[in-house]
C-alpha cells in the first residue's frame, strides 16, 4: 500500500478507536447542608468506630422475636422479591447497551428452488431462449459495527450504569422499608400487648374491688349504688381490653404479609412490650448523602440523566460504520462449499443526518429537562431526609421526658387509689372516689404503655432516617464489565 494511502487509513483506524464524548461530563451538585443537628441528646454523635449494626439494624433492639420475623421477612417479602427481580432487569439493560461496543455477526442458510420466465428482462436486451428452472443454494455470513466515534454509545452505557446502580440503591431502600415497617408493627402490637395486661390487671382489681363492696352492701354497710358503680367500671374495663385485641390482630395480620405468610396461619405469641429503646447514633447532616439508599438512588438517577444529554447530542454528529458479508452460493449442494461458489464484500459507510424537523434539538431539551428534574428531585430528597432525622430527634427528647414525668405520674396514681381505698373502707369518703382512682390510675398505665411504644416506633423512625447502618459506597460494586464472552456468548 502506498504511503500516502495508508496515512490517513491509519488515522481514520485510530480515530473510530479513541473517537470523543459528547455531552457534560456527571458532576453531583451541591446541596445546603449544616454542621450538626439542632436538636440534642439522648442519641449521640457517631464516631468512626461508632455505627449501626450493618443491615441489621433491628438487632440492636436486643428481641430475639423481631429478629426472627426481620429474617423472615428478608427471605420472603414478595416486594423485596419485586425489588430483587427489577435489579436483575437494571442489570440486563446495562448489557444490552454494552452490546453495543461488538461487531453484529450473522449467518444463516437458504435453500431455493425457482422457475424463470423466459421473457424476463436481461442485462443484453435479448430474451431468454428458454424458460428456465434450477436450484440456490447459499450460506450467508454478516457482519457489521459502529464506531462510537462521538460517545453517544458511551454515554447510553454510562446512563444505563447509573441506573442499574440506583436500582440496587432502591432495593437497599426497599429493604429497609420493610424491615423498618415491620419492627413498627411488631412494637404496636406489643404495645397492644402491654394495655391489654394492664387492663387485665385493672379487671382482677376491679372484680376484687367488687366483691368487697358487695359484702359491705350485704352486711348493710354500703348503698346499692356503690355496687353499680364498680360493676359499671368493671364491665366498661372489660370492654376496652376486648376492643384492644381487634387492634392487636390486625397488626398481627399485617406482620404475616410482611413476612410473606398467609394472615390465617401466622400467629404472635403474647407478650407484652419490654424493650428499651436503643442509643442511636446520629452522625452529622452530611452523613445522610452517603448512609440513605433513597438519597442514593436520586443522585444515581440524577448522573443517569446526565448522561442522556449526551446520547441526544451524539445525534448531531455522523454516524461511522463498517460492514462486510461472505458466504458460498451454488446451484448444487456438492459444490457449495468449495472456492468457486465463495462470495465477499467489504464496506464502509458514513451517515449525517441534515434535517429532522427540530426532532434532535428537542430530544437535548427533553434530556436537559430531565436532568434538572432529577437534581430537584435529589436535593428535596436530601431536604426530607434532614427533616426525618430532626423530626426523629425532636421525637426522642420530648419522648424521653414524657416516659419520665409519666412513671411520676403512675406512682402518684398507685398511692392515690390505696389511700381512697382505705379512706372508704374507714367510712370517710364515698365509693366515687374509689372509682374515681382506679380510672386515673388505669389511665396513666395505659399512657406509660403508649409512650414506651411512641419511643421505640421513633427510634425505628430515627435509625431509617439514618439509613440503617446502609452505606453508598457499596454501590462502588455494583457494575457490569462488558467482555468478549458477553459478545460470543449463547
Amino acid at each position: 500500500m502506498k504511503a500516502g494511502v495508508s496515512l490517513p487509513l491509519a488515522a481514520l483506524f485510530s480515530l473510530l478507536l479513541s473517537g470523543c464524548t459528547v455531552g457534560p461530563n456527571y458532576h453531583r451538585p451541591g446541596v445546603p447542608l449544616a454542621p450538626t443537628w439542632k436538636e440534642q441528646p439522648p442519641w449521640r454523635e457517631a464516631t468512626p468506630q461508632d455505627s449501626l449494626p450493618k443491615g441489621a439494624w433491628w438487632t440492636s433492639f436486643g428481641d430475639t422475636d423481631l429478629d426472627q420475623y426481620e429474617a423472615q421477612a428478608l427471605q420472603a417479602n414478595q416486594t423485596l422479591e419485586a425489588a430483587r427481580d427489577q435489579l436483575l432487569q437494571a442489570r440486563a439493560a446495562v448489557r444490552i447497551t454494552q452490546a453495543g461496543w461488538f461487531p453484529q455477526a450473522a449467518a444463516g442458510g437458504l435453500a431455493q428452488r425457482a422457475h424463470n420466465s423466459a421473457n424476463q428482462p436481461t442485462v443484453s436486451g435479448i430474451p431468454l431462449a428458454n424458460a428456465t428452472t434450477q436450484n440456490t443454494f447459499t450460506i450467508p455470513f454478516n457482519v457489521r459495527w459502529e464506531a462510537d466515534i462521538f460517545g453517544g454509545l458511551r454515554r447510553g452505557v454510562e446512563s444505563s450504569a447509573a441506573r442499574y446502580q440506583a436500582q440496587a440503591a432502591s432495593l437497599e431502600n426497599a429493604r429497609l422499608l420493610i424491615t423498618s415497617e415491620l419492627a413498627v408493627d411488631y412494637f404496636n402490637l406489643r404495645e397492644s400487648d402491654a394495655e391489654i395486661a394492664v387492663l387485665e390487671s385493672a379487671v382482677q382489681y376491679q372484680e376484687k374491688a367488687l366483691r368487697l363492696v358487695q359484702n359491705r352492701h350485704d352486711g348493710g354497710i354500703a348503698s346499692g349504688l356503690d355496687v353499680a358503680q364498680q360493676e359499671t367500671q368493671l364491665n366498661a374495663t372489660r370492654t376496652q381490653a376486648t376492643l384492644l385485641l381487634q387492634q392487636r390482630a390486625q397488626f398481627e395480620h399485617a406482620i404475616a404479609v410482611l413476612v410473606g405468610l398467609p394472615a390465617p396461619t401466622f400467629t404472635v405469641q403474647v407478650k407484652p412490650l419490654a424493650a428499651a429503646p436503643p442509643v442511636v447514633p446520629a452522625g452529622v447532616p452530611s452523613d445522610v448523602l452517603e448512609r440513605r439508599p433513597d438519597v442514593a438512588q436520586a443522585e444515581r438517577e440524577m448522573a443517569a440523566q446526565n448522561a442522556q444529554i449526551g446520547v441526544a447530542r451524539s445525534a448531531f454528529f455522523p454516524s461511522v460504520g463498517i460492514s462486510g458479508s461472505g458466504g458460498f452460493e451454488s446451484t448444487g449442494l456438492a459444490s457449495l462449499l468449495t472456492a468457486s461458489s465463495g462470495f465477499w464484500a467489504l464496506g464502509a459507510n458514513v451517515t449525517q443526518t441534515l434535517l429532522s424537523g427540530g426532532r434532535r434539538k428537542a430530544q437535548v431539551e427533553f434530556a436537559q429537562a430531565g436532568y434538572d428534574a432529577a437534581v430537584a428531585n435529589y436535593r428535596q430528597s436530601v431536604l426530607n431526609s434532614f427533616q426525618e432525622v430532626e423530626d426523629a430527634l425532636a421525637g426522642l427528647r420530648i419522648l424521653t421526658e414524657a416516659a419520665q414525668t409519666q412513671q411520676k405520674a403512675v406512682e402518684a396514681a398507685q398511692r392515690a387509689l390505696q389511700i381512697a381505698t382505705d379512706r372508704y373502707t374507714g367510712g370517710l369518703v364515698t365509693y366515687l372516689d374509689v372509682i374515681t382512682a382506679e380510672q386515673i390510675l388505669l389511665d396513666n398505665q395505659r399512657l406509660a404503655a403508649q409512650i414506651l411504644r411512641q419511643r421505640l416506633v421513633t427510634s425505628v423512625g430515627l435509625i431509617k432516617a439514618l439509613g440503617g447502618g446502609w452505606d453508598a459506597a457499596s454501590l462502588q460494586a455494583v457494575k457490569v464489565k462488558a467482555t468478549i464472552q458477553q459478545a460470543v456468548g449463547p
